[in-house]
């Protein structure tokens, strides 16, 4: 009798501990600890190549070091429609950017020295490494929410021209 009673307690504790082993493990999922606001450092017009029309203007971030240059739109939860990134580089040559660590989809615009699109890398894709180089040397690089160059009809061969602001 002690027997039996001794082997169902084991079996109700085995099945309490597999029943218990199989529920969903429900971990509270950390919010970001870092909040990266936009820093509004200038204004940059789009316009249409073959007439200066006026695409769309919006307020732009610089980055123009190693640090901001290589951090970007990291760690971003959120880049407003009227907003973008513009990398200022010393030099003109072939670039390529990648997702690391970036959270929301954008459209990598590459420029050249005379400040003509000469390539355009559309949603890519959040948090992907894979390498979106350009297709033609540049010296600026605009980035912009995913999609956006299509909605404004951004092409090869657009200009942009921008103003910094005082600080």
């Amino acid at each position: 009798m002690n027997f039996q009673r001794f082997l169902s307690t084991v079996l109700i504790v085995f099945g309490l501990t597999l029943l218990s082993s199989c529920k969903e493990d429900k971990k509270a999922v950390p919010e970001d600890k870092v909040v990266v606001n936009f820093k509004n450092e200038g204004t940059l017009t789009l316009k249409k190549a073959d007439s200066d029309t006026i695409i769309k203007t919006i307020d732009i971030e610089i980055a123009d070091d190693d640090y901001e240059t290589q951090t970007g739109l990291m760690y971003r939860t959120k880049l407003e429609t009227k907003h973008g990134m513009l990398f200022i580089f010393a030099d003109t040559q072939m670039r390529s950017f990648y997702m690391k660590n970036t959270k929301i989809p954008l459209d990598i615009i590459y420029i050249d020295e005379d400040l003509s699109i000469v390539s355009i890398q559309k949603n890519a894709k959040p948090m992907d490494e894979t390498s979106l180089p350009s297709e033609a040397p540049a010296k600026y690089v605009l980035e912009i929410n995913g999609g956006l160059s299509d909605t404004w009809q951004v092409a090869v061969g657009d200009k942009i021209s921008f103003t910094l602001k005082n600080e």
